[in-house]
């Protein structure tokens, strides 16, 4: 009996030595990354393809979602990703403010935080990857400048169309460095300022706006959806060629639209959301293994111009290979 017992022993522990080391040999766990936008268009799936690929360059396990722009959505992510027990959580916050909650809970379980596009109002993250706001406008409002001097002899009624209601902090900083540039110009007024950020708001929001005032001669739009819609706007008014339109970010249809013999879109202000995406994986990645991490980076803006017909289809091309990447 003695024998016997002694025996299954042996079997027990050799059979541990043997999983112990065959775990061994597997290596470490992968580390496991949380993405999370909040919202669809282009912008943001580039901020994924690029999360994607720098969590795959890495051999890193990456799991993302889209908070739609709900806030209680937002919350739930990040609760799930604490009870699944990720490495670190990289986020686009909807909020400065309201974010912030759900990221400190995750932050107290040991989850390292990166924000991405806009910061947070608190210290909890180890890095901040994102564009200069401010500076997205500026540049536009810049080309914008430039064009009523030089079609407008100095002088025009603009428009504008940004998103205080979606994201305040971001689109105030936005139309800032627009106006900071428009202005500069004596002769320059803006006679309507609305919010409408998705392309069908805007359609109908840009719409309003040139039949309350016909003598409008600029339109600017915050963001993609914005710009796309306040195009539509313009041609659907029958004014293409008398109003020109300016607008922030980049995507295949705004390219279009600048490279179009219709000559409303004048130029964009463009951000580098896939850098964004992969930069925020590789601060979370070197965070999660001890390694230094800067913890402000900010990505400064470029504009496409119509003037630049070749530069803008040079960028076409780089656009249409990443968004490849999600296909």
């Amino acid at each position: 009996m003695k024998k016997t017992v002694v025996f299954l022993m042996v079997i027990v522990v050799s059979s541990a030595m043997f999983f112990g080391c065959a775990k061994k040999e597997d290596g470490p766990d992968k580390p496991k990354i949380a993405g999370i936008v909040f919202q669809e268009d282009q912008f943001f799936r580039l901020i994924l393809f690029g999360m994607r690929d720098a969590a795959e360059a890495a051999g890193a396990e990456f799991l993302e979602a889209n908070s739609l722009n709900k806030p209680d959505k937002e919350i739930q992510l990040v609760n799930t990703y604490i009870a699944r027990g990720v490495d670190a959580i990289a986020i686009s916050p909807i909020s400065s403010t309201a974010s912030v909650t759900a990221l400190k809970r995750a932050h107290e379980k040991g989850i390292k935080i990166v924000i991405q596009n806009s910061p947070i109002e608190s210290d909890i993250a180890v890095a901040t990857i994102e564009s200069d706001q401010f500076d997205l406008g500026a540049r536009c409002g810049a080309a914008a400048r430039k064009y009523i001097e030089e079609n407008f002899g100095g002088k025009a009624k603009v428009a504008i169309l940004a998103y205080r209601a979606q994201v305040p902090e971001q689109s105030d900083q936005r139309s800032g460095g627009f106006k900071s540039e428009v202005t500069k110009l004596p002769g320059v007024e803006i006679v309507a300022e609305q919010d409408a950020w998705l392309a069908e708001m805007a359609v109908k929001k840009g719409g309003d706006i040139l039949t309350a005032n016909p003598d409008v001669n600029i339109i600017w739009a915050a963001n993609e959806g914005g710009t796309v819609g306040c195009v539509m706007a313009v041609k659907n008014a029958g004014k293409a060629g008398k109003i020109a339109v300016f607008g922030t970010d980049t995507s295949e249809q705004l390219i279009g639209f600048l490279l179009a013999d219709s000559n409303i879109l004048q130029a964009i202000a463009g951000q580098k959301p896939y850098d964004i995406g992969r930069m925020s994986v590789e601060a979370a990645l070197n965070a999660i293994e001890g390694k230094p991490v800067e913890k402000s980076v900010v990505i400064p803006a470029f504009v496409l111009n119509r003037n630049d017909p070749a530069g803008v289809k040079e960028f076409e091309a780089n656009l249409k290979e990443l968004m490849g990447k999600g296909k």
